[in-house]
């Protein structure tokens, strides 16, 4: 002991031994004390040692230190002091590092050397490397270690969990390759988000920082140990956007757990926590003074809605979260900020640029965001303001890129917003009380500023991209330039800023505003004959592109140049020659004269060619360094790759093969006229064929009713049966008391005498009505029969089908009245026994000496020949609606025959028809074989003939379903 107190008290008598000496001896008791107490102390010296002498402690004592860990578990203590030291030897904080670029002392003399910061932190981050690196040597080290974070002892916890976190920051790619294999390894770590000690919660989440960095298969795992939960539990708790720096460490994780991982933001999605961050961006009135935090906070948050709509994740899941932003109202409250007052600039910068992608590609938040208007008086529109900064050059330069962004977002595949954007510029909509958006973007498109030139124009270019309305809507824009002049069109004032030698040409001589106004011009005019034909009206137009192109400029006009002749090309390739002067064909030879087809083609790929070009066409948020650097916008970048190919060819063509190319055109349009007439003529017939249909299926439903009723009919004959069999069996019984019963009595015969009168009457009316209904239904059979043959002989087989289950129908019912009539002829049997039964009892004159048993007898016999009357009452009423409904089955069957033969007739005027217009389809589909090898020959491009193909298997599967 006497030796720790030389090392940890004060100053001993006698030389002192060096660091690496008093480690070494630290090391020796560490493995050899048999005492805990003594390998305590040593482990709690080294570790006070470890930061000054990090090298060797790090170099002599890991060894030791890991075997403690091993098999001195059960003492936390030692654990935790073995631990810190570990983590001093490994970690590259910077006061590590201050004390790890001291130099050890010579003969106790102390002397510290200052060295500079980068050979510090080199050193630092080497040792670290290297450490971290022995210390992984063995996978087993990350297990034990893992092992460890089990325990809930804060002094064994914590050091564990920061050992982990330096070990992750040194060597991340290996770490997380251990721990992945790690049975229950990401689950252990989870663990730590759920600890009641914040300190240890905190750290827990700047490990799982690092252990997700850049590791997919890691931020899976993660993400289905439920971290989104307990994540957004955490901001909650901390107090959301207002929270520390535990809500800015939890958004961090979950930027790393979301950003490029489909699967992830898939749950998040499916999990219902996009709804649960719609309260974070709720803003009072009062937004002054902004704590730092709360703007991290914030613009992190804005961060992680735009990672789940970024233009990189797929359509459809970026479609599906913009549908839920919406819904849950979170676009509401990003609007709510975008018009707020207060707002620090960056947070309002980048709730531009999430407003823009949570609307980018959606028509409902479009629509929504078109209905935003700021709380100024006369309020104004959202997008009006928008612009308003946006062509203001006194506005900051990253806020005019958003303001620019979020308009594209607008108008992107939202025809709507383009046409609502080009009215604003029309005569007829424009309101002098009130400033427009079409107003700015001219207003910034003829400005001093070039950085609004630049911008005005491509945002007018994007309200025509892939609009041909519009493009030929804006052509009736007009301007007024000056008092006393005519005013001009907006085309013209655009090619007049390019082409005409005033005051206006040097504002517009900056290469900025020359190539913005030089790609509205090429995407208004392109796939845009009308908008062509306007250009080439102006003769100045042609020989200023031509003598920009010839010219040898500098460096920094290359760009222009290239522009140009992307221009002159799109008025060769989407020329209609509608002008005599301006043909495609004298246009090339303008070319080749003036220019050379090989210049032009060379200074056509300057655009491609240069290095901001590539930069743009990445992504479509425009980021640009400096304003300098704006040049190019991500979506004309996609219309220079379109077009490059196409004018290249068209400029190489000679005459003669433009001229074929026109009359095959014409003939494939003379084609495609005739295949739509065709194509309306099979719907038409689509269409009826259609009805046909309908009204077999109304047909058949009310057949389907029809036997439903006879069924109920059925059931109720089946229940008269049955009463019938009761009935029967109770007057047998009788009949055999009656035949064992003696005597008789005047007034008993006298009663039997009356009641088979009545019998007889009854017999009678009942032979009566079974001759008429035996008359009926031969009628009826009669009917069935001319109807059958009348359906076998008019029918087709398509129709016969159905009157053939008609007439089973029918057939079923004329078997069912015969066994009604059965039935009754069997009632009319069993009447006639009992008569019999009856005379043969009046004419027994044994007396009998209980007549009051007789009359009784005879009571119960009446009763039961009146429950037979009105069973019989009762077999009538059925068989009169049986007979009914008979009836409307016969003239349902003539209406279907009426229908059947007129849709026989229009099906074979049909079939004459279509084998005319087949006919007329083979000698086209001749004529367009030929033309198209005539052009394959001339070597020349030929479309596919899958569109063709798909018209021919319409024709065919339509030709079936009418033979059907």
């Amino acid at each position: 002991m006497n030796f720790f107190r030389g090392v940890m008290g004060g100053q001993a008598a006698g030389p002192q031994p060096s660091g690496a000496e008093t480690i070494q001896k630290l090391c020796d008791r560490v493995a050899s004390s048999t005492l805990l107490e003594d390998r305590r102390d040593a482990v709690r010296a080294l570790k006070s040692l470890s930061k000054k002498y990090r090298m060797e402690v790090g170099t002599q004592a890991m060894d030791h230190l890991i075997n403690i860990l091993q098999t001195d578990r059960s003492d936390s203590e030692i654990v935790g002091y073995a631990l810190d030291t570990l983590y001093n030897i490994i970690c590259n904080d910077e006061e590590e590092e201050q004390d790890a670029v001291t130099p050890l002392p010579a003969s106790g003399k102390n002397k510290n050397v200052s060295m500079p910061d980068e050979n510090a932190q080199k050193q630092a981050d080497d040792l670290g490397a290297l450490f971290t690196e022995k210390f992984i040597q063995d996978p087993e080290h990350i297990t034990l270690l893992l092992t460890l974070l089990e325990e809930f002892d804060f002094h064994v916890r914590w050091p564990g969990v920061k050992l982990l976190t330096a070990l992750l920051k040194s060597q991340g790619v290996q770490l997380q390759g251990i721990i992945l294999v790690s049975p229950m390894g990401v689950s252990r770590l989870m663990d730590l988000l759920a600890d009641s000690r914040e300190v240890i919660r905190n750290d827990g989440l700047l490990l799982l920082q690092q252990l997700t960095k850049g590791n997919a298969a890691i931020q899976k795992i993660v993400a289905f140990e439920n971290a989104f939960e307990r994540l957004l539990d955490i901001i909650t708790e901390e107090g959301s956007s207002d929270g520390g720096i535990v809500v800015e460490d939890c958004l961090l994780l979950l930027l790393n757990l979301l950003k490029n991982n489909s699967s992830n933001q898939n749950f998040f999605k499916e999990g219902s926590y996009i709804q649960r961050m719609t309260p974070w961006f709720e803003v009072g009135d009062d937004n002054s003074g902004w704590s730092a935090q709360k703007v991290t906070n914030l613009h992190l948050m804005l961060q992680l809605v735009r990672v789940m709509v970024s233009p990189v994740n797929s359509p459809g899941a970026t479609a599906s979260c913009q549908k839920c932003m919406f819904q849950c109202g979170l676009l509401q409250q990003l609007c709510t900020i975008l018009m707020a007052t207060g707002v620090p600039a960056d947070i309002l910068t980048e709730t531009i640029n999430t407003v823009s992608e949570v609307i980018r590609g959606s028509q409902v938040n479009q629509d929504f965001f078109a209905s935003v208007n700021a709380p100024s008086n006369p309020p104004r529109p959202a997008i009006v303001v928008l612009l308003m900064s946006m062509v203001n050059e006194r506005q900051p330069f990253v806020l005019r890129c958003a303001v620019l962004y979020c308009f594209q977002c607008f108008l992107y595949k939202n025809q709507k917003g383009q046409g609502e954007i080009v009215a604003t510029l029309l005569p007829s909509t424009i309101d002098a009380n009130s400033i427009s958006a079409g107003q700015l973007l001219c207003g910034g498109l003829f400005s001093a500023d070039s950085l609004s030139n630049w911008c005005a124009a491509v945002a007018l270019a994007h309200a025509l991209q892939d609009n041909l309305t519009q493009k030929e809507q804006l052509l009736r824009v007009q301007l007024a330039t000056s008092l006393g002049k005519p005013p001009v069109s907006l085309l013209q004032q655009c090619t007049n800023i390019l082409s005409q030698g005033d005051k206006i040409v040097r504002r517009g001589s900056k290469v900025q505003t020359r190539v913005g106004l030089l790609m509205l011009l090429c995407t208004w005019i392109s796939n845009c004959p009308i908008a062509v034909t306007h250009f080439l009206h102006n003769q100045d137009n042609v020989p200023f592109l031509t003598a920009q192109i010839s010219e040898n400029l500098g460096e920094d006009e290359r760009l222009v140049q290239g522009l140009c002749a992307l221009l002159l090309g799109i008025c060769i390739y989407y020329n209609d020659n509608s002008l005599e002067n301006c043909t495609k064909e004298k246009l090339k030879q303008l070319i080749e004269k003036r220019i050379g087809k090989e210049n032009f083609v060379e200074k056509l790929g300057f655009i491609t060619k240069h290095e901001l070009y590539s930069r743009a066409a990445l992504k479509p948020q425009p980021v640009f360094p400096s304003p300098e650097q704006m040049l190019f916008d991500h979506e004309f970048t996609k219309l220079v790759k379109e077009l490059e190919g196409v004018i290249t060819k068209a400029v190489h063509k000679s005459s003669e093969e433009d001229k074929k190319e026109e009359e095959v055109k014409k003939t494939l349009e003379q084609h495609d006229n005739i295949v739509t007439q065709y194509k309306e003529l099979i719907r038409e017939q689509d269409a009826q064929i259609q009805e046909l249909k309908e009204q077999v299926v109304s047909m058949t439903a009310q057949n389907e009713q029809m036997q439903t009723t006879v069924t109920q009919q059925l059931s109720q004959i089946q229940q008269h049966k049955d009463q019938y069999n009761i009935l029967k069996l109770k007057l047998g019984k009788e009949n055999q008391s009656q035949s064992i019963s003696q005597g008789d009595s005047s007034q008993v015969n006298g009663l039997q005498t009356e009641e088979l009168s009545q019998l007889r009457e009854e017999v009678e009316e009942l032979r009566k009505q079974h001759a008429l209904l035996q008359t009926q239904l031969g009628e009826k059979d009669a009917l069935i029969d001319t109807l059958t043959s009348a359906a076998q002989t008019a029918e087709g087989p398509a129709a016969g089908l159905d009157n053939t289950e008609l007439l089973q129908e029918l057939d079923a019912l004329k078997s069912r009245v015969e066994s009604q009539s059965s039935e009754i002829n069997q009632l009319k049997t069993e009447k006639q026994e009992l008569l019999k039964r009856a005379e043969a009892g009046s004419s027994d004159t044994v007396p009998t000496s209980d007549a009051s048993l007789d009359a009784s007898k005879m009571a119960d016999l009446e009763s039961t020949l009146a429950a037979q009357t009105s069973e019989t009452e009762k077999l009538k009423e059925s068989w009169a609606e049986l007979e009914q409904k008979l009836d409307s089955v016969t003239s349902t069957v003539a209406i279907l025959q009426t229908e059947k033969a007129k849709l026989q007739t229009e099906v074979q005027e049909s079939r004459k028809e279509q084998d005319d217009l087949l006919m007329l389809l083979a000698d086209q589909d001749q004529k367009i074989h030929a033309l198209k090898k005539k052009l394959k020959d001339l070597g020349e491009p030929v479309e596919d003939e899958e569109e063709d193909d798909i018209d021919a298997t319409d024709q065919t599967s339509d030709e079936d379903e009418d033979e059907d």
